[in-house]
């Protein structure tokens, strides 16, 4: 009963258990490429992002349609017996199982990998957890802002004369997710020259981690500890945002060597590119201040658009600092179709970010908002496990879907 769609993904089944983010952001990228992703919810209220979000047009979140896209909802209550052996028979024919539970629990349910893979020995379990699957904290609480913390990230992240701030979405778990949707890609790989599936371990904190450049190797062999540094980067300039005369700020990324003497020609100062203080990388980091300053003088005397052509005719790196209503408006995001207008049933039409990244042959699709909860029980149970209606009937009078 694999679902109808393209993509390279397509003919992939995949079970998606867990909640809120980083296991659901993993589901929601590998639907997105034509897997077709069937979602076990607890019955009742279902995932807890069914709720989440500021803004609640009647009463339901802007939030779900996005990260439970192109997927279907199971609603199955997996502390049960009978849950429990009904996510076994959905294993016996999955290529994958998500999860992000603490470690531990899909074992005491009787549902852990060694288990599941018993009978399916191709099986790929893809694991999302704040610390791991093994070590001292794994069996530790571990939402994404600790993985954030630990992985580095919160210590570099706002102003240096205030204390760590954070980025303003749920990077961690969008990192841990992404992380496990490679490995769950790197695991399928394997399978077609093994034959058999394995664990993927995408822990929140080392996502974080790994994306945190030289930080570790800077202070092992230099004693050197990164700080917040606010808008910038020390002794990478001029990479700034700087004022302009209508009030904008304009960010302009000039550190390159040629691509600053191009700057320099823009702002009628060709000389700046030959002058012993900003003529090399190293010289420019050490006069960062002096030159960042020289440069807000030149694009506080001139309105936004004129910095900005000024910029591209000289192809200086340089852009304004988007919101959702520019990039709304926005020419390259139109003729890329970088955001899709998807229907849903209660809010009409509904605007999205498209998939990514774009592949040229066999791309994905956003093909259906996030669906209500328990849409796809009876189909699944029927047309994938071939349960009876007598069956499906009893199941929901005892509260298991």
């Amino acid at each position: 009963m694999a679902e109808e769609a393209g993509g390279p993904l397509a003919g992939l089944r995949v079970i998606e258990m867990g909640q809120l983010l980083a296991g659901p952001f993993c589901g929601q990228l590998l639907a997105d490429f034509g897997a077709e992703v069937i979602k076990v919810e607890p019955p009742g209220k279902g995932d807890p992002m069914r709720e989440w979000g500021r803004e609640k047009p009647h009463g339901q979140s802007l939030w779900w349609p996005v990260i439970a896209r192109n997927k279907k909802s199971l609603t199955l209550d997996l502390r049960s017996a009978d849950g429990q052996d009904i996510l076994r028979d959905l294993a016996r024919g999955a290529d994958i199982v998500l999860e992000n539970f603490r470690p531990g629990t899909m074992e005491r349910w009787g549902l852990g990998h060694d288990a599941l893979s018993a009978h399916n020995p191709g099986l790929i379990m893809v694991r999302v957890s704040g610390f791991g699957q093994t070590g001292p904290y794994s069996g530790h609480a571990g939402f994404g802002a600790i993985g954030e913390a630990m992985g580095g990230l919160r210590h570099v992240v706002g102003s240096p004369d205030r204390p760590p701030s954070r980025v303003g979405i749920s990077i961690g778990d969008s990192l841990a997710a992404t992380f496990a949707a490679l490995g769950a890609m790197m695991a399928l790989h394997a399978r077609h020259r093994t034959g058999r599936g394995q664990v993927v371990d995408s822990a929140i904190y080392e996502a974080v981690l790994t994306m945190m450049e030289s930080l570790v190797t800077e202070y092992d062999k230099a004693g050197y500890i990164r700080e917040r540094t606010g808008s910038i980067l020390p002794r990478v300039a001029p990479s700034n945002v700087y004022p302009t005369a209508d009030g904008s700020g304009i960010l302009i990324a000039a550190n390159q060597d040629t691509v600053f003497a191009r700057l320099a020609a823009a702002m009628g100062r060709p000389e700046l590119a030959g002058d012993p203080r900003f003529a090399t990388h190293t010289a420019r980091g050490d006069a960062q201040e002096e030159l960042d300053a020289l440069i807000a003088e030149w694009t506080g005397a001139r309105p936004a658009e004129e910095v900005l052509a000024l910029m591209n005719d000289n192809g200086v790196p340089a852009g304004r600092i988007y919101r959702a209503p520019e990039m709304l408006e926005d020419a390259h995001f139109k003729a890329r179709e970088a955001i899709v207008r998807v229907m849903h049933p209660q809010f009409g039409e509904l605007a999205m970010q498209n998939v990514a990244p774009r592949l040229s042959e066999t791309p994905g699709a956003v093909r259906h908002p996030g669906p209500e909860l328990g849409a796809h029980t009876e189909e699944v149970l029927t047309g994938v496990l071939g349960y009876d209606a007598a069956r499906v009937a009893r199941l929901r009078e005892a509260g298991v879907i």
